[in-house]
């Protein structure tokens, strides 16, 4: 064994084991999708994107994220890890490409859990200025943003478990007075609305394939999320049944959720006056224009909760991203250590939070002392917006090169068919249509007209870093065998560790 497979194996690094049932590795994908979300906040910018078209955009990324999904589960019933895709896809395409994934997808739970700390803020200060709380601090923002931030930090470092039940009950209590509210909606307003079913009604392909592609890009927004229940490949019972079936529903519950929201709050609030475009909170709008203002009170609680479950369940799958490339020596091996007694990632998850909280911070900070320079970001719901864009960006390029991966892994394994070949080119073909819709028409306002350089920048230095500091095959395939002894490992996995089919791999 190499000198950095025995630094390694001196490290702690393990998780805590079979702590994650299939509900509750399904509340960590769905608290990160957080429909919430969505339905308080991303519907508007949905409308400003796509107009009536949003259900259909949601539609069409919903059945993309659907093979992206299909080509993940080759690996997660396969083997499990906690390094999602990034350890997938190193599987696959080998560890400079996986290295790449892996810094893509730390891109993108940075940001899209920085939409989680924004949008829980938005909503904070919404109650707060509700309830005649004003003029309380001198930068309220940053204070909350920093309550948030701690708090996830407090509950990812203390117990995965515990962290996973209140997302759990979180989001679903959320989501139930929503769709309550949803339901209310139709009653009252009706359900048919000819200006959605023809959404596209005398226009161009030129005119339609605009918002269509930057409607899709806001749908991955929506989406993303549903991969990380592979993050949890140690901690859950049965990985290799629950991990997959936790994919795929968390993304068709969701999925359906967003195509029917969207529908309604673009129907009921189509005459409302400012646009839902326009709406800091439609969901308060919708309840008020029906006559139950109490609700908007509740739902805007709601959202301000789920808004805080996306924050932990991104600190939490990032942080193993984080930890699980630690491990493998792109970062320092302390940041690949886990807590003795916890047996959580700690110093991953306490980089992580540090950064989820420096960059809002940052950006508002010198919003309130002038010195924005031009930026377009004045409040939380600025930041969120963008955020989401960014981290909607890196996903996209964790989600090409996985579905690129898995067609060249199951080669490897001996198990390749033609139907997992038309899968990964679907998928391929599906993500161009966001992909284009990131950078074309070319945003005007800043920062967004500066992301995908920024993007591009920031894989570059993840590339030159990853480039440099990866290991030889020898070295990481002694780390992998030892990680791969200390996890469950499935008959094919045993087979390629030169175990019986049905031994169950022991520990170094």
């Amino acid at each position: 064994m190499s000198d950095f497979a025995l630094s390694v194996k001196d490290t702690h690094t393990k998780l805590k084991k079979n702590a994650l049932n299939f509900w509750e590795v399904l509340a960590q994908a769905v608290a990160l999708i957080s429909p919430s979300m969505t339905a308080a906040l991303i519907v508007p910018l949905m409308f400003g994107t796509a107009a009536n078209a949003g259900w259909l955009c949601y539609l069409f990324g919903t059945i993309m994220l659907l093979f992206v999904a299909l080509n993940l589960n080759q690996f997660a019933k396969r083997y499990t890890s906690a390094g999602s895709m990034y350890e997938y896809t190193v599987k696959g395409v080998g560890p400079t490409l996986g290295g790449i994934s892996g810094w893509s997808l730390i891109w993108a739970y940075l940001f899209i859990g920085i939409a989680g700390v924004t949008g829980f803020t938005h909503f904070a200060s919404l109650l707060l200025t509700q309830a005649g709380a004003t003029g309380w601090l001198s930068h309220p923002y940053i204070t909350l943003f920093a309550i948030c931030v701690f708090s996830a930090w407090f509950l990812a470092y203390k117990d995965i478990t515990l962290s996973t039940l209140m997302m759990l009950g979180m989001e679903g209590a959320s989501v139930l007075v929503i769709m309550i509210l949803a339901l209310i909606a139709c009653f009252k307003t009706g359900v048919v609305d000819s200006a959605q079913f023809h959404p596209f009604k005398d226009m161009g392909i030129r005119d339609i394939m605009k918002p269509l592609g930057l409607g899709v890009v806001v749908a991955v927004f929506s989406g993303v999320g549903f991969e990380c229940a592979t993050a949890f490949g140690e901690e859950a019972k049965k990985p290799l049944i629950t991990i997959p079936r936790a994919v795929i529903a968390s993304l068709l519950l969701t999925g359906a959720f967003f195509i029917f929201v969207t529908y309604v709050e673009t129907h009921a609030l189509a005459n409302n006056n400012p646009t839902l475009d326009q709406l800091p909170a439609p969901l308060t709008t919708l309840s008020q224009n029906l006559s139950m203002g109490w609700m908007g009170i509740v739902i805007e609680f709601g959202a301000m909760i789920s808004f805080f479950a996306l924050a932990l369940s991104c600190l939490n799958s990032g942080a193993r991203i984080v930890f699980s490339m630690g491990r493998y020596g792109i970062f320092p091996i302390s940041i690949g250590s886990s807590h003795k007694h916890n047996l959580t990632p700690h110093v991953a998850i306490t980089l992580f939070a540090l950064v989820q909280f420096l960059i809002p911070a940052g950006f508002m900070f010198a919003v309130y002392h002038g010195a924005s320079n031009g930026l377009a970001i004045a409040v939380p719901l600025d930041e969120f917006n963008d955020a989401g864009t960014m981290g909607a960006m890196g996903f996209c390029g964790g989600y090409v090169l996985i579905s690129l991966a898995a067609p060249f892994y199951l080669k490897k394994i001996g198990q390749l068919k033609p139907h997992h070949i038309a899968l990964s080119v679907i998928a391929l073909l599906l993500l161009i249509v966001p992909i284009v819709g990131l950078v074309w028409p070319v945003p005007l306002t800043p920062p967004m007209n500066v992301t995908p350089w920024a993007y591009g920048a920031y894989l570059l230095v993840g590339g030159i870093i990853v480039f440099f500091r990866r290991r030889t095959k020898a070295e990481f395939d002694s780390v992998r065998q030892y990680l791969e002894e200390n996890a469950m490992a499935s008959p094919v996995e045993s087979s390629m560790l030169g175990l019986p089919p049905d031994a169950t791999p022991a520990i170094a």
